[in-house]
Formats: C-alpha cells, structure tokens, sequence
C-alpha cells in the first residue's frame, strides 16, 4: 500500500456512500483531505470522523457543484488554506430512472452542470497545474451505463458517457507531463444512489453486478495512482460491455413497459 503522507486530495460528493469510502481510502494512507459537499452538517462530521480516527487533515467545504462559479469557489478556498493537492476525485452525481419528457427541466439541468460542466471544470483547473508542475492525479466517476442507451437512463447514461471519453481523452493529453487522469467505470456500486432494495442489493453484490464500495474504492483509487486511463470493477462488468451494444430494441422495450410504464421511477 502506497503512502500518501503528506499529500492533499478533493474528494467532491464526500459526505457519504462512495465519496466517504474514497476520503476513507486515502486518509488510511495519510493523505490529508478537502471534502466538498452540498450539505453542511453531514460533510463537517464526515471530516471529523476522518481526523479522529487516522489522524490526519479534513477540511470541510460546503459547495454547491451546479453553481456555475463552483471551481472558481474551491480554488479561492484552496488559496485561503495554503492546499495544493496532488490528487482530485470528481465523485459529486445524481441519479435519476425517468423518461426524458417526464423529466423535470431542473432536473436535467442538474445532470448538465454536475456530471458534465462540473467534472470538466474542476477536472481542467486542476489538469493545468498538474501539467505546469510535472505531477498529480485526477479520478473522474463514469458508470457502466455509459454504453447502455436504455429507457429511462437517458440523461445519466449519457452524461456519464461524457464523463468517460473526456477523461480518455484528458489522459492522452496528461501522459507526457507526468500527470494522469482516470475514468472510474463502475458496474454498479452498493450505495443508495440507485435506491435498489436491500434484498436485490445483496443479490446484485453477491453475483459481481455491484460492488461494495469499500472494495471498489480502493481498487480505483490504485488504478489512479498507476496512471490508469480507466478502472471497470469485476469480470462480469467487462463481458457485460460486449453484449450491452447488441440489446435488441425488444428488451428495451420490455424495460420500458414493465419498469417505466408502471411507474418505478426515481
């Protein structure tokens, strides 16, 4: 295991499920910590928990990733408390099992300025000073969905999609600096993001469909700090990806009708 003592990472979507397992992950190394949330409460006892229990820095930050000012808020904090970090995790995501046009214009607007202007700009601001000083590591959170074009995940399929060819690309252009980054492309994770009852939860775990976020936090965190241009979880995931694209329109369809028409939405 690697020791990042010393070092500095932000962690965005921090306060829970797979961003508290990433900030969990890193501060067992010694690397101390920027946790940036939209809550206020959750996210303070969040880094304290942190700090008590491995010792090391946490600082709290209460930010709103849609404001479209929100990179420019984290560097200014960053300033005010002398951090520069070495590693970045754009983890901050939304999920959402709806038809398009039933889909709120808020709602969509959210999937646009977190998933996508969000990542990009944190992820660029970050990707110059790693360029001009020969050093550090991005972790962007994509997801399987990427290459399912399914009913109902219209706007976080695509979104994510985004998330994962950026990275790739935001990798190649990295590489001869000495930076990196890392397109995370989980199969699932076995959080309350995707609202899955308990009893299919520990289904989807137990065949490799989803995975314990623990686990997947510290395998993902290892493929960023290799270099990696991309982590996918567990075989079952990476088959998956050859049979996704060949789904005939008649099982989208019976997705469609069975879990949609019938009102299982998120």
């Amino acid at each position: 295991m690697e020791t990042l003592s010393g070092k500095w990472a932000v962690v965005t979507g921090a306060d829970g499920g797979i961003g508290i397992e990433f900030c969990r992950v890193l501060a067992r190394r010694g690397c101390s910590l920027v946790m940036v949330s939209v809550t206020v409460d959750p996210l303070r006892h969040a880094a304290l928990a942190l700090e008590n229990e491995f010792g090391i820095k946490a600082l709290p930050f209460t930010l709103d990733l849609t404001d479209p000012h929100a990179e420019s808020m984290l560097a200014a904090f960053l300033g005010t408390k002398d951090v520069e970090p070495d590693f970045v995790i754009n983890n901050a995501g939304i999920f959402s099992f709806r038809e398009l046009a039933d889909t709120s214009d808020e709602k969509i607007r959210c999937f646009i300025d977190l998933h996508i202007r969000a990542t990009t700009m944190i992820s660029l601001y970050f990707a110059r000073r790693f360029k001009q000083r020969g050093s550090g590591h991005i972790l962007n959170m994509s997801s399987m969905s990427c290459w399912m074009p399914m009913p109902g995940l219209a706007m976080y399929a695509s979104t994510k999609a985004y998330i994962r060819v950026f990275t790739r690309a935001l990798h190649y252009e990295l590489k001869d600096y000495g930076a990196s980054a890392t397109a995370a492309v989980p199969g699932g994770i076995a959080t309350s993001l995707f609202g899955l009852p308990d009893n299919l939860m520990k289904i989807a775990v137990g065949i490799g469909a989803v995975a314990k976020p623990d686990k997947f936090a510290e395998k993902a965190i290892d493929a960023m700090l290799k270099g990696k241009k991309q982590y996918i979880n567990g075989l079952l995931n990476r088959l998956a990806i050859l049979f996704v694209g060949m789904t005939p329109t008649w099982i989208r369809m019976q997705v469609k009708r069975r879990l949609l028409d019938k009102g299982i939405t998120k």
